[in-house]
């Protein structure tokens, strides 16, 4: 996945076909991985996503001669820097066998790296 924010709602109901037999529950994301993190955000213009990756870019700069953990490359500590900022999972209600977002709201996948890999979901849904 190439570096930037990805909406991927679609992507985790796909994979959850027993969403649809839930009446009421959770369901949680989480993202394996320490450069990549998870929000939920606008799910409509994907102007929204590029200008929170320059916002981030912004907060946490590549090749700041403070960092001191730069084995990994230019890319690799600001990446962390951002994972932390959204966090490595968000919680999503479930409600008659669908995800109760708002009009405007999806699950999006934040790739801070500049060639992250391949990503991990870990999707837990508890209820009834």
């Amino acid at each position: 996945m190439p570096r930037g924010l990805h909406l991927i709602t679609h992507h985790v109901i796909e994979a959850l076909p027993e969403l649809a037999d839930f009446r009421v529950g959770l369901l949680h994301v989480q993202i394996l991985h320490t450069s990549a993190s998870l929000t939920i955000n606008e799910n409509a213009s994907s102007d929204v996503r590029v200008d929170l990756e320059h916002a981030l870019n912004r907060l946490a700069p590549e090749d700041d001669p403070g960092y001191t953990h730069t084995d990994e490359g230019p890319d690799d500590m600001p990446a962390h820097i951002k994972a932390s900022l959204f966090g490595p999972s968000v919680t999503v209600p479930v409600n008659s066998g669908r995800l109760v977002l708002g009009t405007w709201q999806g699950i999006q996948l934040a790739e801070h790296r500049d060639h992250g890999g391949p990503r991990s979901l870990v999707l837990t849904l508890n209820g009834e």
